[in-house]
């Protein structure tokens, strides 16, 4: 079961389209079996919070804040890499501020 922090490549559903491709993502929690991420672009001019090669990045990428969804288990195809405590802080600073700014 993959943890809060861990990069995985994951087959993800585009949300304007049916299409369904391998793409990067963040786990930001599991519950019951439904595993909530962020996905990740390489498009460095994207909001969000920045991930780079010496965070463990291929290379220098975006987690998308504002890309959440749930996926299972079984969409994830393998872990790549897991985020630092500091990183997995900006992170979930990043959600709560997004979060907290609704009204």
């Amino acid at each position: 079961m993959p943890s809060s922090g861990d990069v995985v490549l994951a087959e993800v559903q585009f949300t304007d389209t049916f299409e369904v491709k391998s793409r990067p993502a963040v786990v930001l929690f599991e519950e019951l079996g439904n595993i909530v991420i962020a996905g990740i672009t390489s498009n460095t001019s994207m909001k969000g919070v920045k991930l780079t090669k010496k965070d463990g990045a291929i290379k220098d990428s975006i987690i998308k804040t504002n890309y959440i969804f749930t996926i299972t288990e079984n969409a994830i195809k393998k872990k790549l890499f897991s985020l630092n405590k500091q990183k997995k802080i900006e992170l979930y600073e990043d959600i709560n501020n997004k979060l907290s700014n609704l009204k």
